[in-house]
């Protein structure tokens, strides 16, 4: 509702720094509380007309946590701008998940940088295949590439990367990365070069 605390704080100023708009009591000024709320509704009704077009099932309700590995949680929405080449990205530092071999916990920041399609990742569906690693064992290099494929069978990106940022483990501590971009195309070339200049 962030529109609705801009026309607030408009009203705040023009209303101290004009002295006229004290002394009017016309009947906008009068009004505008009640046009607030009606304006509220409506932005939450068409709010969830967005949310039912785009079929998600996760925004806006009760979280339900998943307590094993659960990729038909990610949903995605209609991307406005295709036309467009432009990041997107999440940082996900609270990122857990089992080593396979003593099932202690990993921890990690995952990062993932996309450029969108058709079609782009709901956040809260993301948080919630993300905490459905808790209790996954993979190594940390198949959880990177478990994740990016997952998103590019989900959406079908233009271009996609995904790096893990794990935590030291007995003094060592790995990174994987990993892309992809769309065969055939400039993304794929793209691909191709930040692979092979990554970190460098």
């Amino acid at each position: 509702m962030d529109i609705i605390n801009v026309f607030l704080q408009t009203l705040s100023i023009l209303n101290f720094s004009f002295p006229i708009f004290q002394s009017i009591n016309t009947p906008f000024f009068t009004l505008h509380s009640s046009f607030l709320c009606t304006f509220a509704v409506e932005s939450t009704i068409i709010n969830n007309m967005n949310r039912e077009q785009d079929n998600l099932q996760s925004l806006g309700k009760k979280t339900e946590y998943k307590f094993g590995y659960t990729p038909e949680v990610l949903e995605t929405f209609d991307n406005k701008h295709p036309e467009n080449d432009y990041w997107v990205r999440f940082n996900c530092p609270e990122f857990t998940s089992l080593c396979p071999i003593t099932g202690q916990p990993d921890f990690a920041e995952i990062r993932i940088n996309y450029l969108p399609g058709k079609r782009m990742v709901e956040s809260k569906s993301l948080k919630l295949y993300l905490f459905s690693f808790r209790n996954h064992g993979d190594f940390h290099e198949d959880c990177v590439n478990t994740i990016m494929k997952d998103l590019i069978k989900l959406m079908e990106p233009k271009y996609i990367e995904v790096i893990g940022l794990f935590t030291p483990r007995g003094g060592i501590s790995i990174y994987p990365y990993a892309n992809y971009g769309q065969p055939g195309t400039k993304y794929e070339q793209m691909a191709e070069y930040r692979l092979l200049h990554h970190d460098l």
